[in-house]
Formats: structure tokens, sequence, C-alpha cells
């Protein structure tokens, strides 16, 4: 008996399927090309024209800035921006009167105490360490001092809860210098604009320092603060009342053709 062969079928070759597929063939996706990112383009710095033409207009519109704190004298000045950090002058300036018509130096400060200095500033955010802190500098002066306040930074630094900042602020308001104290208004206007752009407070004083024209630096600090509380606010910046909108590196102006006074 001969048995007959019967020719096995070539299987066609298919492709290979995806696991846990209904085994259809998949097609790989073409290899795409690395993704190019755009480079950074850096806005262009200001000249030193258009600096000096910034300050000139904001010394026509406001020719003798002053600061919003309520103060006294030096000391309770001092006082007043202690307090008013993490805080706004407006709630500062609610709670400082009556503080400062019992204690006006630093004795009558120290003489009050921290439990009393709370019931004063308990309005304010963070009153219990910043009573703390202002009964703590206030005997630091006595002791140290003379009952006077310092006219030098380092000196006030080395006081409780004060800062370069606030150093900055008593050495400008109270004692006439010219020192540029960056809050987290002039560090939004540094950078939006471009006027001087830095990744801290610190590297933006500097540049401040380096490029504000010396007949400008007394009021430079109060400016700059005040444009950026009312008019470089960090919501919704009121372009169309800037006076240095034309001269603003800032790319979401929401005004491009407004003009500052002549």
């Amino acid at each position: 008996m001969v048995r007959k062969t019967i020719p096995r079928k070539r299987m066609s070759k298919l492709p290979a399927s995806r696991p846990g597929s209904s085994g259809g063939a998949v097609k790989r996706p073409a290899k795409l090309p690395p993704r190019r990112r755009r480079p950074a383009v850096a806005a262009r710095p200001w000249s030193n024209a258009e600096i000096r033409e910034a300050f000139r207009r904001f010394q026509a519109a406001n020719p003798e800035p002053r600061g919003e704190l309520q103060s006294v004298n030096p000391f309770t000045l001092l006082v007043a921006v202690v307090l008013s950090a993490q805080a706004t002058d407006a709630g500062v300036n609610k709670a400082t009167p009556a503080l400062f018509a019992v204690a006006d130096t630093p004795a009558k400060m120290a003489a009050l105490g921290e439990e009393r200095v709370q019931d004063y500033i308990k309005t304010i955010g963070l009153f219990r360490t910043k009573a703390r802190n202002v009964i703590a500098l206030s005997r630091r002066l006595v002791a140290e001092h003379g009952g006077e306040v310092p006219h030098d930074r380092a000196a006030l630094e080395a006081l409780p809860g004060v800062g370069r900042k606030t150093a900055n602020v008593v050495l400008n308001v109270a004692f006439g210098q010219p020192t540029i104290a960056v809050d987290t208004h002039i560090f939004r206007v540094g950078n939006r604009t471009g006027l001087a752009p830095g990744k801290t407070p610190l590297e933006v004083e500097t540049r401040l320092e380096q490029v504000v024209p010396d007949e400008f630096k007394l009021h430079a600090h109060h400016w700059l603060i005040l444009h950026g509380r009312y008019i470089c606010k960090a919501v919704k910046p009121a372009c169309n009342r800037c006076l240095i909108n034309d001269l603003c590196r800032w790319p979401d102006k929401t005004v491009s053709e407004f003009r500052g006074p002549p």
C-alpha cells in the first residue's frame, strides 16, 4: 500500500503582534526627530538713557515720595518695618499708633513687656514672634547703643528680627542714605520690566545700585515700591497707566502704545 504524501501549505510570514493584542499586525511608529527647543531670547537690556528717562518720569510725577508706614522717629520706624514682614503696611498702621503712643523709645518698649506688646499688635500676622523680636531689639538698643538706632547696616542687621531689607529701609528713610530695599514689589518690577533682573532680592538690589543714576538713588526705593504696589501689580498690572510702558521689556504688556509724560 502506497501512502499519499500531502504537501504542507506554506505559511506566510506574519509581522509580530504586540503582546496582549488580538493578533493583528501592529505597525511600529516611525522614529521622530528629536524635539528642538526654541532657545530663550534674552530681552534687550535697558540703556543708560532709558534708565535715566524712567526715573526722570517717576520724579516728575512724584518729586518727594514717602513710605506708607507710620512712625514718629527712627526707633518707631524700625519697629514698624519689623512688624511689616509678611503683613501689609495698612495692617501695621492700624495697630501701631496706640503702641507708639505709650512706647516710642527702646526703654519704654522694653519696659512694656512682651505680653503687652502682643496685645497691641495681635491683629498682625506672626504677632507673638514679632513681639518677642521687638522687645529683644529694644533691650539690645538700650544695652549696646545708648537707646539710639544705629546708622550702619551691620549694627542694624545684628538686631533681632532685622534683616537686610529692614536695615535698608531704616537707613534710607530715617538717615537719608541712598539704599534700595528690595521687597516683593521691587523684585517683581526689576524682573518683569527687565530694569534689574535677578534670581534673588540681593541680585536685584545689586543691579539697581549699579544702574540707577546717583541723583535718583535716594528716592528710587520708594518710586519702585509704589510703582509695583499700585501699577505693576502681580495680578492685572495697570499697563494703561504705567509711566514707563514704552520702556518696559515685559512681553505680556496689556497696552503697547501708551507713552509716559513728556
